[in-house]
């Protein structure tokens, strides 16, 4: 193949240092993805407040506040402030890749070369093209998602399914495996994991909702084999082999289709053949005429349905079913932006497949020529629609905003009383109960003295979440939310299970002034620590009372929401754009490009080819199938295991060309396709992180108080995995030795 030279089959540079270290890092990069963690990092308090008070005088940020900025300043409960300030960095699937990159770079192990060859491209795979390609098709597909015709869809298949549990179940299966070939699947796990969600909660007879969440992740995958644009894999894959997207197609949708109908009665009958999980019969609760007339609000409006998002976040038991079927039962359509990006999304993919198949050099015209304009013009849609109804969504989340500053109000307030009362009672004060009549007197000034009737943390707790994009964001989930969890994305608690009313999670409040309770103490009562926790209270109440200047922060606050409010539909299209694919991808290609000019890729390609000489062409299907899904757990997601793969088997047929000894046709296409349904069904194997796609399932979940551990995730998938690479695979060997012959592989020819 064409880029490669002598050297990069040398296998004798492995026993260089260099290259030694080259593949321990790879390794530890690979295992920091599959488990990722933060380290802390201590900065000497001066500095830090330095620092701080330098980007508030120069307005980037507001001025320190004790309660949040200086947070960390108490040491355990002791009330000292201690000398560092401590950071959490995290070590995950991002910055890993990137910083093993830095490091190689620092020790000389990669140089110019690899840096080029994996970002702008080497062998024919071309990371910009793939990345511009990839993420300018998901704005189309995450428009369409958006516009509300996935959860508008799957509420007609809800309907048309009755309450047949069987049928449901294979009418959602056949929903989400059609739509997925289509639009790819992100786009299904985005909404389509919500609406599960939801549909099982108010179910009464569903006990668990693992048979519906787990047959929807697995069919998702199945189906994003079929077309090149439907994964990022498929396209590293096709450009590696120079293969058509109506060849790929051709040749990928029997295996894929015949995997699907098998699979679907295996997860019924055997695997999840039970009725709490899939009942005969499903008995949902009823939607009231009221709800039922109430007219969906667009779900990307900011607090669109004011305090009922808040209540869903938080409430349980009925109240809490009756908010989901809503959702389910009187979903939002905008039937414009939804007929206009499916016409969008059907030119673009009928206008790739007709150019791709028509052109004679694959690298003349990037594929991205196409879905660039193709974005761009749904851009423009989506901008104009926004500004056209610009007046009414403003309106709407100007509403919705003051219901929920009302609602965290009265909420804080609550939590303040109840708190003050537990305090007391441990301290041995009696405190009158203080139910919604005393609110009333307090807020029309009745009696109490003015240590206990200011309630100054309220109003701070409120500003700072309404400030906070991630609360205020649309409501759909993001793939990019993943990259930058908090503190939990990958520390959740092992023994979480997946229930959907016991796994609410406490909402954590910060420490409130005590200067009800301290206000009784006698004055040799209160220590160094009191002291501190009342000066701090009150410097906080001060800067409660006056409201901060106008800084950079505040100012891009203020435009984000804007932006939302005015182009709710763009800003939640590109707020879940999979942005975090693109420097993991670049990162991850310049690691693999450092593994072949070091020798290791040539020496794996010669085991491979020993184990294709030893197997045949059975073996190959059967051992890259293994290899690929293996490698999806443990190789940095299955985009890495395909960028991988894919220079393993370019290697292997450079060994052959300069060996003489060509490859059959039938052997060496037998091996890229097992590779394609190994890439694409691996996402759904034992590990989250064998796809981003997983990633985003899981966080989707959790935010529905979901939560899948690591060990139900890896059982529950074994058996899914393992029927349907066996159906897959088998499917391959007999189209392989129907379709291929053993004539020799031509790599210039491409794929026949």
């Amino acid at each position: 193949m064409e880029g490669f030279t002598k050297q990069d089959l040398d296998t004798g540079k492995i026993k260089e240092w260099r290259s030694i270290v080259t593949l321990i890092v790879f390794v530890l990069t690979n295992i920091i993805t599959l488990f990722p963690f933060h380290v802390p990092i201590y900065v000497p308090r001066q500095i830090y407040n330095i620092l701080i008070d330098v980007l508030s005088a120069i307005r980037v940020i507001p001025p320190r506040r004790t309660s949040t900025q200086d947070e960390p300043t108490l040491d355990d409960n002791n009330g000292k402030i201690k000398p560092f300030v401590r950071f959490q960095f995290p070590l995950n699937f991002l910055t890993a890749p990137l910083i093993a990159d830095l490091f190689l770079l620092a020790i000389s192990a990669i140089g110019r070369r690899e840096v080029h060859d994996g970002t702008i491209g080497a062998n024919h795979i071309s990371p910009i093209d793939i990345m511009v390609f990839f993420i300018t098709l998901a704005y189309i597909a995450i428009s369409i998602d958006a516009s509300g015709l996935i959860r508008y869809l799957a509420f007609k298949v809800l309907q048309k399914a009755g309450k047949v549990g069987h049928r449901l179940f294979f009418y959602l299966y056949a929903f989400f495996f059609l739509l997925g070939s289509f639009i790819g699947n992100d786009p299904i796990i985005l909404s389509g994991t919500a609406f599960l969600a939801y549909m099982t909660r108010v179910s009464s007879n569903i006990v668990h909702p693992r048979a519906w969440i787990f047959s929807q992740f697995a069919v998702a995958n199945i189906a994003s084999a079929i077309l090149v644009s439907s994964n990022p894999t498929n396209l590293v894959l096709a450009g590696a082999f120079q293969i058509k997207f109506i060849d790929y197609t051709a040749n990928m949708i029997v295996p894929v289709v015949i995997t699907a109908i098998v699979l679907f009665p295996f997860l019924l009958y055997i695997v999840f053949a039970d009725e709490s999980l899939i009942p005969i019969s499903i008995k949902m609760h009823e939607l009231s005429d009221e709800a039922k007339a109430r007219k969906p609000v667009n779900p990307n409006i900011p607090h669109g349905r004011g305090n009922v998002d808040e209540e869903d976040t938080m409430a349980d038991g009925q109240e809490g079913q009756l908010l989901s079927l809503e959702e389910i039962m009187n979903p939002f359509l905008d039937k414009g932006g939804a007929v206009f990006g499916a016409v969008i999304m059907t030119a673009t993919l009928v206008t790739l497949l007709a150019l791709n198949a028509a052109s004679q050099s694959k690298g003349e015209h990037p594929v991205f020529w196409v879905t660039l304009p193709a974005a761009f013009v749904m851009f423009c849609w989506d901008v104009g629609f926004g500004w056209y109804h610009r007046k009414e969504t403003r309106e709407i989340a100007r509403k919705g905003r003051l219901e929920v500053e009302t609602a965290r109000a009265e909420r804080a307030l609550r939590e303040e009383e109840e708190r003050l009362a537990a305090m007391a009672h441990g301290a041995g004060f009696e405190l009158a109960p203080m139910d919604g009549q005393r609110h009333s007197e307090d807020k029309d000034g009745g009696s109490g003295d003015d240590t206990g009737s200011r309630q100054p943390y309220p109003t701070l707790m409120i500003s700072e979440n309404l400030d906070q994009s991630p609360e205020s964001s649309p409501r759909m989930e993001s793939s990019f939310s993943m990259l930058v969890p908090g503190d939990d994305q990958n520390s959740r608690p092992s023994s979480h299970t997946m229930t959907a009313a016991d796994e609410k999670q406490p909402i954590s409040t910060p420490e409130i002034p005590k200067s009800q309770v301290e206000a009784n103490k006698a004055p040799n009562e209160v220590g160094e620590k009191d002291r501190t926790v009342l000066e701090r209270s009150s410097r906080e109440d001060e800067l409660n009372t006056n409201p901060g200047r106008t800084t950079l922060v505040s100012l891009t606050a203020d435009g984000y929401r804007w932006l939302q409010e005015t182009f709710p539909t763009v800003t939640a299209v590109v707020a879940h754009l999979p942005f975090a694919l693109v420097p993991f991808a670049f990162c991850m290609f310049v690691l693999v490009q450092a593994l072949v000019t070091k020798g290791w890729v040539p020496v794996f390609a010669h085991g491979w080819d020993h184990w294709v000489d030893k197997t045949g062409t059975v073996g190959s299907i059967g051992g890259m199938a293994f290899l690929s899904v293996i490698l999806c757990n443990f190789a940095g997601t299955n985009i890495g295991t395909t960028i991988l793969l894919s220079r393993v088997i370019q290697t292997w047929v450079n060994i052959h060309e300069a060996s003489r000894v060509p490859i059959s046709e039938r052997t060496f296409w037998a091996t890229v396709y097992s590779m394609a349904i190994g890439v694409n069904y691996g996402a759904f194997s034992t590990a989250f992180s064998a796809s981003l796609a997983g990633l985003l399932w899981r966080d989707i979940l959790a935010r529905k108080h979901i939560h899948v551990r690591r060990l139900d995730f890896a059982s529950v998938n074994l058996p899914i995995i393992a029927i349907a690479m066996a159906v897959g695979c088998a499917v391959l060997v007999g189209e392989v030795y129907i379709m291929r012959d053993n004539t020799p592989y031509n790599p210039t020819r491409g794929n026949p």
